[in-house]
């Protein structure tokens, strides 16, 4: 029976692999755009916008995710049993204690965001704090403590500056590759073979590049568990809390595709959990999943 350490190594082992399989899915990419352009301008160009573009996001991300959720501060005033319960797992985790937000939502939900643990924040819905019981509210804490601990925001934003990178350099290559074509003679050959590889990579590529994004997120998402499940010692609480977070029926207005990643359970619900896009780009792995993987672990 394997044990929350083993979990978590294996975790931290499959996440180290598919960055390294993505590391050398670029480099495949930019060698076949060099080859065909016998340039890596595109290249340099993806790179350097993706970086600024996450750059000013890792920065800021913090910032814009707390306002589109309509996230507001609390003291230990306003919530002391909330902000104890913070503070007592934050002192077990050996990390500075998060700024606490509340979220006006009745679904019950949290996320943690914030670029390192000195910046670090938890934000929590009313529903959430009504909903669970004290076990199950520290389990869902202990979760949110861990993505800050494991340091997941800055591992997120190497993976998307990976991704900007893929997507900006094949669109690129096929815009040049598109135009290059129309100018040249309809027989040349040469032109007609890499408008099709253009084609080919910026239909395959963006998606494959995203799909190994969101294999990374999903294996986070089983290390904060096992984490927070060790912080507590307590698995099962995590464990409830995730299957009454899923089968709550309440939809979160705030709910869109650019947050959903961050919160411990996908905050979709009804129709919009079920369209095809949202299941191919599910950004957490099933909460049956998880439940059954904290259950089966022994402490």
């Amino acid at each position: 029976m394997p044990t929350l350490y083993t979990h978590a190594d294996s975790n931290i082992r499959k996440t180290w692999l598919y960055l390294t399989g993505f590391l050398i899915f670029i480099i495949l990419i930019a060698w076949i755009i060099s080859y065909f352009l016998g340039s890596y301008l595109i290249l340099w160009i993806a790179v350097i916008y993706s970086f600024l573009m996450s750059f000013f996001s890792y920065w800021y991300s913090d910032k814009i995710v707390l306002a589109i959720t309509g996230a507001k501060p609390i003291e230990k005033k306003d919530n002391p049993e909330l902000y104890r319960l913070v503070e007592n797992l934050s002192i077990t985790a050996g990390l500075p204690l998060p700024r606490i937000y509340i979220i006006n939502e009745a679904q019950p939900n949290a996320f943690a965001t914030g670029r390192n643990p000195k910046n670090g924040v938890i934000a929590v819905t009313q529903g959430l704090l009504q909903r669970l019981e004290r076990t199950e509210l520290e389990g869902v804490i202990a979760h949110e403590l861990a993505h800050i601990g494991n340091k997941d925001a800055l591992l997120q934003t190497i993976v998307v500056v990976l991704t900007g990178v893929v997507i900006i350099a094949t669109d690129f290559f096929f815009r040049i590759s598109f135009y290059g074509n129309r100018r040249n003679n309809k027989d040349n050959r040469a032109a007609t073979v890499m408008f099709f590889v253009a084609l080919a990579l910026a239909i395959l590529a963006p998606l494959l590049a995203n799909l190994i994004k969101l294999a990374i997120s999903r294996k986070r998402e089983f290390l904060a568990d096992a984490s927070g499940a060790l912080l507590t010692r307590y698995p099962e609480g995590l464990a409830r809390a995730l299957e009454k977070i899923s089968q709550d029926p309440n939809p979160m207005r705030t709910a869109n595709n650019s947050t959903a990643h961050l919160f411990i359970a996908s905050p979709f619900r009804g129709s919009q959990s079920q369209g095809w896009l949202t299941k191919l780009f599910m950004t957490h792995p099933p909460v049956e999943e998880r439940a059954r993987a904290l259950r089966g672990l022994k402490i």
